[in-house]
């Protein structure tokens, strides 16, 4: 009976009373591509992409446990193994250039790393698609992890956690204190220990994207209906009247209620020069205001 071949990483299966004077160069092949695949290493060219071998009874690149993705990318590329294989990977996108590298079977899908991911992931092909093995690390750090980088979607952290880069897509919680000992701790906004400034020189209708900010005006603010909801209550803007002489307004528009502190009274305001009024959502299409200058 003549030899076959092994579905997943091509030994050559030898029959029994074949190959008299080679089995053993046969077999020594066979252990060199069991040794690729438990901890064997090759850095593969990906700059116009790659196509991994699986040839049958030798060593093959695609073989390897570790693959180091190199080369100068010029566009998104795709590293594509056979459909029929079933294998695991540690992969490394060691490319250089602004641009996804896709990890493949030949008529299945894959794993990308995005266009600024440089990092590794542990992957299998389950012999139609390439997964990913980690998704992501345990969310809940539970005892001191120092490390240069997490990339997690929820992560909560009950103990000390040093990182020099962290990446969370989702929710972070924290038992205890989030301690920055360099640079600054931002959100989509800025840095959160400062207000971001937004400049006008005209008449301006207030947006929700405004919350958070201070904006800086000589001109009249309009606060609009239909745009601040219950789900809103809670964001305030501030505004602040940068004019050396002249007062601004502050103005509804119908069906906007807007309370003075001071007062109680529902009503258009007016900024005095240099003055500073913050507005704050409670509710639909309801605000208080409360400041400096104000009238």
């Amino acid at each position: 009976m003549a030899n076959t071949t092994s579905a997943n990483l091509k030994l050559t299966v030898q029959q029994t009373g074949e190959n008299s004077g080679t089995w053993g160069q046969i077999t020594n092949t066979n252990l060199l591509i069991l040794e690729q695949a438990i901890g064997g290493y090759a850095a593969v060219s990906a700059a116009s992409g790659a196509t991994l071998t699986f040839s049958n009874g030798a060593v093959s690149n695609g073989k390897n446990q570790i693959l180091k993705l190199t080369g100068s990318i010029s566009g998104n590329v795709n590293v594509v193994i056979p459909a029929s294989i079933t294998k695991t990977y540690i992969v490394e996108n060691a490319t250089v250039g602004a641009h996804t590298v896709t990890f493949k079977t030949s008529s299945g899908t894959g794993i990308t790393w995005s266009a600024t991911d440089k990092g590794k992931k542990i992957l299998y092909s389950d012999g139609t698609n390439i997964e990913e093995g980690i998704t992501s690390i345990a969310s809940t750090i539970t005892s001191g992890v120092t490390t240069t980088s997490i990339h997690a979607t929820n992560l909560t952290v009950t103990n000390d956690t040093n990182v020099s880069g962290i990446t969370i897509s989702d929710n972070v919680t924290a038992a205890n204190n989030i301690t920055t000992t360099a640079g600054n701790v931002v959100d989509q906004k800025g840095e959160i220990r400062t207000v971001p400034r937004l400049d006008k020189s005209a008449s301006y209708t207030l947006t929700l994207a405004d919350h958070g900010k201070f904006i800086r005006t000589d001109s009249n603010i309009i606060l609009p209906v239909g745009v601040f909801t219950n789900s809103d209550a809670g964001k305030s803007i501030s505004i602040f009247n940068n004019h050396a002489s002249s007062s601004i307004s502050i103005t509804r528009t119908s069906g906007v209620v807007m309370y003075w502190v001071q007062t109680g009274a529902d009503a258009d305001r007016t900024l005095n020069s240099r003055g500073l009024a913050t507005i704050l959502c409670v509710g639909n299409n309801t605000f208080v205001i409360t400041g400096g200058q104000l009238s």
